[in-house]
């Protein structure tokens, strides 16, 4: 048993990949899934669909490796964090879709909660605000919406879990219902500095504590699978929301270093190591990863729309065909022209955290095309890492000299990974394995077989594969981004 099977579940799809134990990827699968949009803002995933779709393709995965179940030593999983779903514990079966992290139907609830003044206390200890993206206002809708829930949930009938809970639920038959510190930190309902559920915002948010998952580490025992699933029991030993497992496959294992991972949304993380930062630029104070009892801490900024906004251009503008076109135009697009998008369209994450803010376009002249609205596009996500990192270093100053790993679709794009560089003022370094997420759930699972290493290690082995220098003029790069600030504070206006 040398090979581990890790899996990836994330908004849009759901992968599996075998690595031996040097952590090489011998084998993938991938299967997308329905996305549900039942009304404006609101974005939902069939419970049934996250499931069947995690173990068709663990078994595919299996399949193309050549391997068998008795090859696999154990299972790794990360997961699209902060969506929401609550089960019955006898059945099994949800009690209403998965309501997606995306989601904003709880805007007017979280705002009624600020205005009563609950921010300082639920920031101080869960190190988030209160935004509709965390679990909390969620358990909290589903509890109020759902006949008989409440009650339900207080008598021990109900279990309320994010996808890694449901997954590690439906793997062991039931008989496992924990989630890790990572995942439990983006519920709105767990004390980060004594890492336990809060019964304070619990009862504030009406929430019985008798719903809650176990917290375990991130490598830990989780159970073992279901024999008939893979055609013998596989231990489930590491687990970790997927950017925190991207930071562990980055080896950001030293305070100060960063990683940003760009999927649907960009995720930018930075170890402060056992020090809690509490951020005065509204940034989140986050779990990086909690091993053998002990917890290190990251500031995180979330970017909701990242990869998201190519395929907008793809599938609402219609202006590309695939992805990998937009490198081409930008490259082809007119460098006179100063058109800035700032891609709202779920409102802004970090620093600004806005929810009523929607999409916004400036500079359009006659001659603004489809060249200059994938350059636009491409730039947003390099301004908006900015914006992240800009607030990173007013809150942590160790962080001013850093260099930034990259990760994800977009960290594909040459062209992208430049102009990064260039806005940040600051080198960016690509890895030679770019499916970091993966890999830092095969990592935690194998650390917890015994067949990998331990982090200093692992961190050796990191290798790069490019490094992006930046080359933009510091007054060009000063200007571009006071531009693209002016755009913000216009957008934020108009909303």
């Amino acid at each position: 048993m040398t090979h581990i099977l890790a899996i990836d579940q994330g908004t849009t799809s759901s992968r599996a990949i075998i690595f031996d134990a040097k952590l090489t990827p011998l084998a993938s699968a991938q299967s997308e899934f329905a996305q549900h949009f039942p009304a404006s803002g609101w974005v939902e995933h069939a419970a049934s669909d996250l499931w069947v779709s995690v173990a068709g393709v663990a078994r595919a995965a299996i399949e193309k490796a050549g391997l068998h179940a008795g090859d696999i030593a154990a299972i790794g999983i990360t997961n699209q964090r902060e969506t929401t779903l609550i089960w019955d514990r006898k059945t099994g079966q949800p009690l209403h879709r998965a309501i997606v992290w995306q989601d904003r139907r709880t805007a007017g609830m979280c705002e009624q909660l600020r205005a009563e003044g609950h921010e300082p206390m639920i920031a101080a200890r869960t190190g988030l605000l209160l935004d509709p993206y965390f679990s909390g206002s969620k358990v909290k809708w589903l509890l109020d919406n759902i006949d008989s829930a409440r009650d339900r949930a207080k008598r021990g009938e109900l279990a309320f879990g994010t996808v890694d809970s449901w997954l590690i639920w439906n793997l062991t038959g039931g008989k496992v219902h924990a989630t890790d510190a990572t995942n439990a930190a983006r519920t709105l309902l767990f004390n980060i500095a004594t890492n336990r559920w809060d019964e304070d915002i619990c009862a504030l948010l009406d929430i019985p504590m008798a719903l809650l998952p176990e917290v375990r580490d991130c490598a830990d025992d989780y159970g073992k699978t279901r024999a008939d699933l893979f055609g013998r029991e596989i231990p489930i030993l590491g687990v970790a929301g997927d950017q925190q497992a991207a930071t562990v496959g980055q080896a950001c294992f030293v305070p100060g270093m960063m990683k940003s991972t760009y999927g649907t949304g960009c995720f930018a993380l930075l170890n402060t190591g056992g020090q809690m930062v509490p951020s005065t630029n509204r940034l989140l104070t986050t779990i990086a990863y909690r091993l053998g009892g002990r917890t290190t801490y990251a500031l995180e900024g979330s970017i909701f729309i990242a990869g998201a906004v190519v395929q907008w251009l793809r599938d609402g503008l219609r202006l590309i065909r695939n992805a990998a076109e937009t490198q081409g135009l930008a490259e082809a697009a007119d460098r006179t022209q100063e058109l800035v998008l700032v891609p709202a369209f779920t409102g802004l994450g970090a620093p600004y955290w806005r929810p009523d803010c929607r999409g916004a376009v400036f500079g359009l002249t006659r001659s603004s095309g489809p060249a200059e609205f994938a350059r636009a596009a491409l730039e947003s996500v390099g301004f908006q890492t900015r914006d992240l990192l800009e607030a990173m270093r007013a809150d942590w100053p160790d962080a001013a000299a850093g260099v930034l790993r990259v990760d994800g679709g977009m960290a594909a794009s040459d062209w992208t990974m430049q102009f990064l560089a260039d806005i940040l003022g600051a080198p960016v370094d690509r890895p030679r394995v770019t499916e970091t997420t993966a890999l830092g759930a095969g990592y935690l699972a194998g650390l917890g077989a015994g067949l990998c290493p331990e982090p200093e290690e692992f961190a050796r082995d990191w290798a790069l594969e490019r490094r992006f220098e930046p080359a933009m003029p510091q007054p060009e790069r000063e200007a571009r981004y006071i531009r693209w600030k002016k755009a913000v504070n216009a957008t934020m206006g108009a909303a």
